[in-house]
Protein backbone atom coordinates (compact mmCIF):
# COMPACT_ATOMS: atom_id res chain seq x y z
CA UNK A 1 0.00 0.00 0.00
CA UNK A 2 1.43 3.37 -0.91
CA UNK A 3 1.63 6.26 1.50
CA UNK A 4 -0.79 8.27 -0.66
CA UNK A 5 -3.48 5.61 -0.39
CA UNK A 6 -2.92 5.22 3.35
CA UNK A 7 -3.06 8.99 3.84
CA UNK A 8 -6.25 9.23 1.80
CA UNK A 9 -7.86 6.45 3.87
CA UNK A 10 -6.77 8.09 7.12
CA UNK A 11 -8.11 11.49 6.03
CA UNK A 12 -11.38 9.85 5.02
CA UNK A 13 -11.73 8.33 8.49
CA UNK A 14 -10.95 11.67 10.14
CA UNK A 15 -13.51 13.42 7.94
CA UNK A 16 -16.16 10.80 8.75
CA UNK A 17 -15.49 11.24 12.46
CA UNK A 18 -15.71 15.02 12.18
CA UNK A 19 -19.01 14.85 10.28
CA UNK A 20 -20.47 12.38 12.79
CA UNK A 21 -19.42 14.66 15.63
CA UNK A 22 -21.04 17.68 13.99
CA UNK A 23 -24.24 15.71 13.38
CA UNK A 24 -24.36 14.90 17.10
CA UNK A 25 -23.62 18.49 18.15
CA UNK A 26 -26.37 19.90 15.94
CA UNK A 27 -28.91 17.15 16.85
CA UNK A 28 -29.13 15.76 13.31
CA UNK A 29 -28.32 12.27 14.58
CA UNK A 30 -30.85 12.60 17.40
CA UNK A 31 -33.51 13.66 14.89
CA UNK A 32 -32.66 10.70 12.66
CA UNK A 33 -32.98 8.35 15.66
CA UNK A 34 -36.29 10.01 16.56
CA UNK A 35 -37.62 9.42 13.04
CA UNK A 36 -36.48 5.80 13.11
CA UNK A 37 -38.03 5.22 16.53
CA UNK A 38 -41.34 6.78 15.43
CA UNK A 39 -41.18 5.18 11.96
CA UNK A 40 -41.86 8.63 10.52
CA UNK A 41 -40.66 10.67 7.58
CA UNK A 42 -38.98 14.02 7.98
CA UNK A 43 -41.51 16.84 7.93
CA UNK A 44 -42.20 20.10 9.74
CA UNK A 45 -44.74 18.29 11.94
CA UNK A 46 -42.23 15.55 12.83
CA UNK A 47 -39.55 18.13 13.58
CA UNK A 48 -41.94 20.03 15.87
CA UNK A 49 -42.66 16.77 17.74
CA UNK A 50 -38.91 16.15 18.00
CA UNK A 51 -38.33 19.62 19.44
CA UNK A 52 -41.13 19.13 21.99
CA UNK A 53 -39.65 15.79 23.04
CA UNK A 54 -36.16 17.29 23.31
CA UNK A 55 -37.49 20.19 25.38
CA UNK A 56 -39.32 17.84 27.76
CA UNK A 57 -36.27 15.62 28.09
CA UNK A 58 -33.85 18.46 28.72
CA UNK A 59 -36.11 20.31 31.19
CA UNK A 60 -35.90 17.33 33.54
CA UNK A 61 -32.14 17.68 33.88
CA UNK A 62 -30.86 19.98 36.59
CA UNK A 63 -27.60 21.83 36.37
CA UNK A 64 -25.49 21.77 39.41
CA UNK A 65 -24.12 25.30 39.47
Amino acid sequence: MTIGIMLRAWLGQIMSLCLATLREIFDESAYARFLTRRKANSSPKAYAAFLREQSETRSGHHRCC
